[in-house]
């Protein structure tokens, strides 16, 4: 088995993640819940931010860019998922603002022959006080700035 998206380097822009799929993330038909899409994700992205240093243990914050709300999440599934074990996940920054961010994600087989869902997921930093935007830190920035997806060139 191939496993052209096995390290991030593989990919031109953005990341992969790889997250296991278990038996209890699979429905009635033995493909994976529609909504496990979304904990599947936020596993990778957890695991790419808890890696450099922005994370949420023990009760405390890293980083205050841990501290964000979803405000849009799109998905369109393509292929099931049916099976356990690992999938990839590979996401990137489309847009990274003062107080927002704009993901795109794609989950794939190991190989990357089968796209099984792709999607956007847009974020929106808070302050733990008030609730309302707030900046990116320079932390969250130099970490978000590894997943930009590079503008298209003109031709």
């Amino acid at each position: 088995m191939s496993h052209a998206l096995a390290t991030p380097s593989a990919v031109e822009y953005g990341h992969v993640e790889h997250v296991s799929v278990y038996f209890d993330d699979l429905d009635a038909f033995g493909i994976l819940h529609n909504s496990r899409y979304v904990v599947l994700l936020e596993r990778a992205l957890t695991a790419y931010w808890a890696e450099r240093g922005v994370s949420y243990q023990g009760g405390q914050r890293s980083a205050p860019d841990t501290f964000h709300a979803v405000r849009e999440f799109t998905i369109t599934y393509r292929a099931p998922i049916a099976a356990t074990g690992p999938v990839a996940v590979h996401f990137w920054l489309e847009h990274f603002g003062t107080s927002s961010a704009e993901y795109a994600y794609r989950f794939s087989s190991l190989d990357g022959s089968v796209v099984h869902a792709e999607g956007r997921r847009a974020i929106v930093r808070l302050d733990p006080a008030t609730l309302r935007p707030t900046p990116w830190t320079e932390t969250g920035r130099e970490v978000a700035a590894n997943l930009l997806r590079p503008a298209p060139s003109a031709a």
